[in-house]
């Protein structure tokens, strides 16, 4: 090991890395608080997997285990766990999943847990963001067999990590919720049974009665819908039914319409109780909100309810015997934002860690987290006012005064179910306004992002100068599961001004998941940078090399946490951009997400950190990098490198004479490389160029069709070098980095403009671009300067600029795309236009960013690689079979990728001639594999090659037209 704990020798950032052994500290007060003698058990995977042992060694916790399922070990090639390169095997558990698909299964993996610890001599359990640390039951579990869980206790899972009794909770403490439907299955168990005799009637008839405690909350004192929640409550913990999922389905559909007898035309969000991570969410499409809706309409959209319920459930594996099925309905509030408060607490008091921006986020799964605190935002209020921007200042006043209100309800709450560990307290913000969401009763993937704001400070209570901080909320969960009420509680110690994280996920342009990838090396990482990678960095302890690991999808896409941290907002933005500039990851068949976050940071950076995307942002976002891609795809690039070089020979002739075009052939010969190859990357790649767009913003204005540049073109394609990493690197490939001659070339011509600028400058010094570039249009010397002279250098001006309109062309697509209409108020708040939530567009550039795979045009294929389902539930018919009549966005398949369930529709209208899998259990596929032998309604006719390789040549000459100045650069 490298350090305390740390596996890899890459990691030695000390905002991670440091002496977590208080049994080793100076003072005796600290020393009472060592954990050195907890042994646990980590039963979870992913990135925390490997933080929690790296934590664990740096307390002196030597006896760690983990549990590894058949599909971190044997199930997939180059897909073992990277973990184990750090733990010895004794201490390698092998169980079949770490969850299990049905009740029973879940519960026999509990016992079996317990078992494993019972024989490994474990204490602790330790779950992690993952599988069962949000399940009462198994916390449960631990607790009768004498084991303790690192993280909240049982009574606070079902307080606050239920989502029906969190949003309860929240009412009995003040806490504004969204309005919605907690209650389904109260009203079915009251609708059968409306009293309290009928209650307990009901509970003697299913032996649920022999608890004396049982008979105590159904008693005629207790309030009726008490009584009928203790009634599910020990059906549950029975593993009795006492309604069908037909009934739950009927009850939401009833449910729905009442909310959309009130609300007409929202959108509703249907939410199981106990998910988690965006899983289990599905959204019931809306109208224009406030519009009428016809009665027969509203009951019509209801109607769609039990559908998207059953997907709920089966996506949570919550349809079993004896499983809380409840679900929620909530209005879907559309202008949102996602922001959370980090809880620390021991059941007496409770601290929050201030916040976390999480709206940068897709499919319900976050991508991109940045830090809130109060004294982040009283700085920038500070900043903004320095700079008379008193709008920006008010706008962040309001964020300082949510933010303080959030941080406040969540202690309250915290301290409401007494919540003993870490945990999460959820918001929607709307303008000024926030609503409660949810509680997630584990440390969230995110957790970082708060513990790299903020240390705990534990004070002896004797002697305030006696203290030690704790830096990591895995060490202080350790620390209260080991210690609890004898820790005081601590006080919040800032250490860095902000910190972001983004999620690295096995994804494609369109961030759909994409399983099966292999990565064959990795650049190191930073120095601001926290690789989380799950220990995939970790080289062959024998030969220092990279070893190769596959993405398998079997769990969720993702690969690691790339965390950074710095004074300001500002700071810790710039840092994520050099981590991701500098980050090389290569492999077969390798799609990341990497592009797309490279692309949105450059996006805020060069409009406003402290702008406030909401939920909805990503999607948009997307649909304009597609609306990139298209622009780009109608442009012939060597055409319009050869077509302006014959333009500037052409001019060159008729200006100087004949035989001036030689030398102007040379120079296009020269610069081939240098110009064309940073452009066709950034051609193939529409995210790079929406960072280009975005870095370059103030350096160009578009007027009447024509880019007018307000810095140097050739400063421009030097920083565009730096932007794609293309720079000179010492061992680098010569594929990935620029040319000698081109780099020799693009310095001679940054040198010729600094010594002109000089020469040029008055008292104030170097001109600007424009006006430089007006001296240099004039063929009189200007005063002081040889005639001769002056000629050479406006002929050396010429050269250096020609082909540079390639950047113009850059530009233009932008323009063409409108990539500029999305913008930030000086509020901050984000301007979406209207053309970019058009579903239909959004659709058609997803396939643009990842076009589908090719396939003939009487077969239908699976759309990626993953798990194939013909039905959308185990007890529900198949979507299709032989013979089966569909419509264009009719459901034929469900593919389950990376634990999420997508629900695939018909492209086109047609008929099922062949079925040519059998996927009714599950069957894996991979990507572009015939699904069904269909005849399309109609025949699908192919473009003209011809027709298509002519409208390319007209987009390009338009551009060429637009690009080309006639009158010289």
């Amino acid at each position: 090991m490298d350090g305390f704990g740390s596996t890899r020798g890459y990691d030695r950032n000390p905002m991670v890395v440091r002496d977590r052994r208080l049994g080793r500290a100076s003072s005796a007060w600290a020393r009472s608080f060592a954990a050195d003698d907890v042994r646990p058990l980590i039963v979870g995977r992913g990135p925390i997997r490997k933080e929690a042992m790296d934590v664990f060694a740096q307390m002196g916790i030597e006896q760690v285990g983990i549990l590894l399922s058949e599909k971190d070990s044997i199930v997939y090639t180059h897909a073992l766990a990277p973990e184990l390169r750090c733990i010895h095997p004794a201490r390698v558990h092998r169980v079949k999943d770490y969850t299990g698909a049905t009740k029973d299964e879940r519960v026999k993996l509990m016992h079996e847990i317990v078992a494993i610890a019972r024989a490994g001599g474990y204490t602790h359990v330790f779950a992690g963001y993952g599988f069962m640390a949000e399940d009462e039951e198994f916390v449960r579990t631990l607790e009768e067999a004498g084991l303790v869980f690192i993280g909240p206790r049982s009574s606070v899972q079902r307080a606050a990590g239920l989502k029906d009794e969190a949003k309860r909770t929240a009412l009995a403490t003040a806490v504004s919720v969204t309005p919605g439907i907690d209650d389904a299955t109260r009203r079915i168990v009251l609708r059968r049974w409306p009293d309290h005799a009928a209650l307990r009637a009901a509970a003697e008839g299913r032996g649920l009665l022999r608890d004396p405690g049982a008979v105590a909350r159904l008693a005629e004192g207790v309030p009726l819908a008490e009584a009928a929640d203790a009634l599910l409550a020990a059906a549950y913990a029975a593993r009795v039914d006492l309604y069908t999922t037909d009934e739950l389905c009927a009850e939401l559909e009833r449910g729905a319409a009442e909310l959309l007898a009130r609300h007409p035309g929202r959108r509703i969000r249907l939410k199981a109780i106990g998910g988690g991570g965006g899983k289990g969410q599905r959204l019931l499409a809306g109208v224009a909100e406030g519009a009428a809706e016809p009665e027969a309409a509203a009951r019509a959209r209801a109607a769609e309810v039990p559908a998207l319920a059953r997907e709920v459930l089966a996506e949570v594996k919550a349809a079993g015997v004896g499983d809380n099925k409840n679900i929620l309905l909530e209005l879907n509030v559309e202008e949102t934002r996602h922001n959370e408060i980090q809880l620390i607490g021991n059941g007496a008091w409770c601290v929050a860690l201030g916040g976390r921006d999480c709206s940068i986020q897709m499919h319900e799964q976050k991508l991109l987290e940045v830090a809130i605190t109060q004294e982040g935002l009283r700085e920038a209020i500070e900043r903004a006012r320095a700079a008379g921007d008193e709008r920006r200042a008010a706008s962040l006043e309001r964020e300082l005064a949510s933010l303080a209100r959030m941080e406040a309800e969540a202690e309250r709450f915290g301290l409401a179910v007494g919540l003993n560990s870490a945990s999460t307290f959820e918001c929607i913000v709307e303008g000024d306004h926030h609503y409660f969401m949810e509680v997630n009763t584990r440390i969230q993937v995110e957790h970082r992002v708060s513990e790299l704001c903020y240390a705990l400070r534990f004070e002896n209570p004797a002697d305030p100068a006696d203290a030690f901080e704790v830096t990591s909320l895995i060490e202080c969960m350790v620390l209260l599961a080991r210690h609890g009420e004898r820790l005081p509680r601590p006080v919040r110690v800032r250490r860095e001004g902000s910190a972001v994280e983004a999620r690295l996920n096995a994804t494609n342009g369109a961030l759909e998941p994409h399983a099966g990838g292999v990565i064959v090396s990795w650049s190191d990482p930073h120095p601001h940078e926290i690789r989380d990678d799950q220990g995939i960095c970790v080289k062959n302890p024998d030969t220092g090399v990279f070893m190769h690991y596959r993405l398998a999808g079997a769990y969720d896409s993702n690969i690691a946490l790339l965390v950074t941290y710095g004074g300001s907002r500002e700071e810790a933005y710039l840092r994520l951009c050099e981590i991701l500039r500098t980050t090389t990851l290569r492999g077969s068949d390798l799609h990341t997400n990497l592009l797309f976050h490279y692309g949105l940071v450059h996006w805020f950076l060069a409009r406003d950190v402290w702008a406030k995307p909401t939920t909805r942002f990503v999607v948009p976002y997307l649909t304009l990098v597609g609306q990139l891609s298209v622009e780009l795809g109608g442009l012939d690039f060597d055409a319009m490198w050869a077509e302006l070089g014959a333009r500037h020979e052409r001019r060159l002739a008729a200006q100087a004479g004949d035989g001036a075009e030689a030398g102007l052939k040379k120079v296009f010969a020269l610069k081939d490389t240098l110009v064309r190859r940073p452009v066709e990357r950034i051609c193939a790649e529409p995210h790079l160029l929406s960072a280009w767009l975005s870095r370059n913003l103030g350096s160009f204005e578009v007027r009447s069709g024509r880019v007018r540049w307000l810095k140097n073109p050739v400063e421009v394609l030097s920083d565009t070098y730096w932007l794609l990493n293309m720079t000179p690197q010492p061992h680098a490939p010569a594929a990935h980095v620029i040319w000698d001659h081109d780099e020799a070339l693009l310095s001679r011509a940054l040198g010729f403009y600094r010594r002109l600028g000089e020469r040029m400058g008055q008292a104030g010094g170097a001109p600007s671009w424009p006006a430089l570039r007006e001296a240099l249009s004039q063929p009189e010397a200007p005063p002081g300067w040889d005639g001769e002279l002056w000629r050479r250098v406006r002929g050396a001006h010429l050269g250096f600029q020609a082909g540079l309109e390639l950047l113009d062309a850059l530009v233009l697509a932008g323009d063409a795309a409108r990539f500029f209409e999305l913008s930030v108020r000086e509020d901050g708040e984000v301007v979406i236009p209207e053309r970019l939530l058009d579903r239909e567009l959004a659709a058609r550039m997803r396939k643009v960013l990842a076009p589908p795979p090719a396939t003939r045009a009487n077969e239908i294929v699976a759309v990626t690689g993953g798990m194939f389902y013909a039905q959308e539930a185990p007890d529900r018919p198949p979507f299709v079979t032989k013979g089966s009549h569909f419509e264009a966005g009719d459901p034929l398949y469900v593919l389950e990728v990376m634990k999420m369930f997508n629900k695939v529709l018909a492209p086109f209208s047609g008929t099922i001639e062949e079925v040519l899998i059998d996927g009714g259990e599950g069957t894996i596929v991979q990507k572009g594999q015939p699904l069904f032998r269909v005849r399309p309604d109609e025949a699908h006719v192919e473009e003209d090659a011809a027709d298509r390789k002519r409208r390319r040549r007209e987009q390009t000459m338009r551009y060429v037209d637009a690009t080309f100045d006639p009158e010289g650069p």
